[in-house]
């Protein structure tokens, strides 16, 4: 008999559960173990150590989620299959990215990743919030006080997983005590009682979690987060007055402003030959910076420290413009930098992309049209359009890249467009900083930290918010306060709508954004994805209507033997 993947996986989970304790095997009181000088379950997080070992666990898992292309992270989830990106390398469908809605099955990696990643990081914060609530408040710095931070993470990490669960698959389980024994019975918990959970999580969050400073290191979560979900949450049940509420205590009650002067690693450092604050944002070391009052949640790597990590998937934006072969007279076109004696073919300033998120024409110049020269955003340095030839033997060597100057035509115009040359967005880049794989230009690895959150998109949030209520002035005035930061014309509470706040979002938070959320809270997954993704190969992601939620996995409709488990329509 063959097991599947996703059923062995469940299989060695229930194992280890058996194994750590989870699941009681046996009532009888001589054969319990009672632990009183190792950790187990059942003391690990009674003390704050414990509980801060408990913690880190959760970061770490969310870290690694992050940036996963297979899960749920926002280096995939960001663009593909929305109406802004696609897979640039392989665009046709069958892509291990979202390139077509009719490769989303119920077996789909992507969709049973995602689904097990987010009801994982569910139970650690659940088993954290069980325990941490059993612990002697007196074993805490602070007392009781103290403690509620460990829980207030541990609810905030509980509701952001829900956000994209509930976001992505509708109804699902609702799950507030840690799973301690095996069970098939779950049942789909509606949407509505999902966002209360949140709602309530997020609440506490807001209302236990250190200040924005006062949280005990870099990363770690504070108030401010947890009222901007709080807000995106209020504006999922439809309920914009409590949204703008919510947003204005992250916009009022800290010190978080948008960063308008030049700061950090960048200063004097400007590899493209100019630079300004949004390209400084992003620059190697910035992003927890005491000056950056634009941070409210960065995501660490830390390479240099005792469980410090790397981030091997931020290579996924920008062109493979190492694959261009020949220059128009012959040459070799990319020689690169110089190692060991020999020229790698790639350039330390791009790194080493590989095309597998493209901007539509949207990103590139759709959203750009009424400001192309002077939003800051726009400039050469931000937003990378010229690519050079890099060979002194050509008589092209350093000028621009022109694929109309081959005679005869180039024979796969195609690839080239699609994933030799391309714009990209220098905030993915990290010049002059890869540390590793010289011979490589840091084989698509980069090192800097990465905003989950900043204090832009809580304008925007609210200006979503004002619009809600119908408060149009308003809601131009905090999407102005963004454009005035990027030198951008201010638009008029008469131009305001959804989709001028989408596309904003698209200038200022491109790759930052978890876009997919976004276009299902505002209603315009389907209209925007069928008008703006323009890949050649899927136009319009050949989304349809029941596209508008994912495939619960087969393995959770399989192995929930005990209760009925619907799948959603379409699938």
């Amino acid at each position: 008999m063959k097991f599947s993947r996703n059923i062995l996986n469940s299989f060695f989970l229930f194992m280890a559960m058996l194994m750590l304790g989870l699941v009681s095997s046996c009532s009888k009181d001589v054969l319990e173990e009672k632990p009183l000088d190792f950790l187990s379950p059942d003391n690990a997080y009674l003390t704050e150590p414990g509980a801060q070992q408990g913690i880190t666990a959760i970061h770490d898992r969310v870290r690694a989620a992050y940036y996963s292309f297979g899960e749920f992270g926002v280096m995939n989830w960001a663009t593909h299959g929305s109406d802004i990106g696609y897979n640039g390398e392989t665009p046709a469908a069958g892509s291990l990215y979202l390139n077509s809605y009719e490769d989303m099955t119920p077996v789909w990696r992507n969709v049973v990743d995602t689904w097990n990643v987010g009801f994982q990081v569910i139970q650690w914060a659940n088993v954290l919030m069980d325990k941490v609530q059993k612990a002697d408040p007196a074993d805490f710095q602070g007392g009781e006080a103290g403690q509620n931070v460990y829980i207030a993470e541990a609810r905030f990490f509980r509701a952001f997983a829900y956000r994209y669960l509930v976001s992505t698959y509708g109804d699902i389980p609702l799950i507030t005590e840690p799973v301690v024994t095996a069970k098939a019975d779950f049942t789909r918990d509606p949407v509505a009682e999902i966002h209360n959970l949140m709602v309530s999580d997020f609440q506490f969050a807001a209302e236990n979690l250190p200040r924005p400073g006062e949280e005990d290191a870099p990363g770690r979560i504070t108030q401010g987060p947890a009222w901007h979900y709080l807000a995106e949450t209020y504006l999922e049940q439809g309920k914009p007055e409590l949204a703008v509420e919510a947003a204005s205590h992250v916009i009022n009650d800290y010190n978080y402003k948008l960063m308008t002067s030049r700061f950090g690693t960048r200063l004097g450092n400007d590899v493209f030959g100019s630079g300004d604050v949004y390209f400084d944002l992003f620059g190697y070391g910035n992003h927890n910076l005491p000056e950056n009052t634009e941070a409210m949640w960065v995501v660490q790597v830390e390479p240099f420290i005792t469980g410090g990590g790397q981030i091997a998937s931020a290579y996924i934006f920008g062109p493979r413009y190492f694959d261009l072969d020949l220059t128009p007279d012959g040459k070799k076109a990319i020689l690169g930098e110089m190692y060991n004696g020999l020229h790698t073919g790639y350039s330390d300033t791009l790194g080493r992309p590989t095309a597998n998120a493209r901007g539509t024409s949207l990103v590139y110049y759709g959203v750009w049209k009424d400001n192309w020269n002077n939003d800051i955003r726009n400039a050469e340095h931000n937003l990378k359009r010229n690519f050079y030839y890099d060979n002194p033997q050509s008589a092209y060597h350093k000028k621009k890249i022109d694929f109309s100057l081959y005679s005869p035509a180039r024979t796969d115009p195609l690839t080239d467009t699609t994933k030799i040359i391309f714009p990209i967005h220098t905030k993915f880049t990290d010049p002059l900083n890869y540390f590793l794989q010289p011979n490589r230009s840091g084989g698509g690895i980069t090192h800097k930290d990465w905003y989950a959150l900043r204090f832009a998109e809580t304008l925007l949030l609210r200006a979503e918010a004002y619009l809600g209520i119908g408060n149009t002035a308003l809601a131009a005035a905090d999407v102005n306060a963004v454009r005035e930061r990027s030198n951008a014309k201010p638009v008029s509470a008469a131009d305001i709508d959804i989709d001028y706040i989408l596309d904003e979002r698209v200038r200022e938070l491109y790759g930052e954004e978890w876009r997919l959320i976004i276009l299902r809270r505002t209603g315009k997954l389907l209209e925007r994805v069928r008008k703006y993704n323009d890949n050649p190969l899927c136009p319009g992601a050949f989304i349809k209507e029941h596209n508008f939620r994912w495939p619960i996995p087969q393995t959770q409709i399989d192995l929930n033997v005990d209760a009925d488990f619907p799948q959603n329509p379409g699938y």
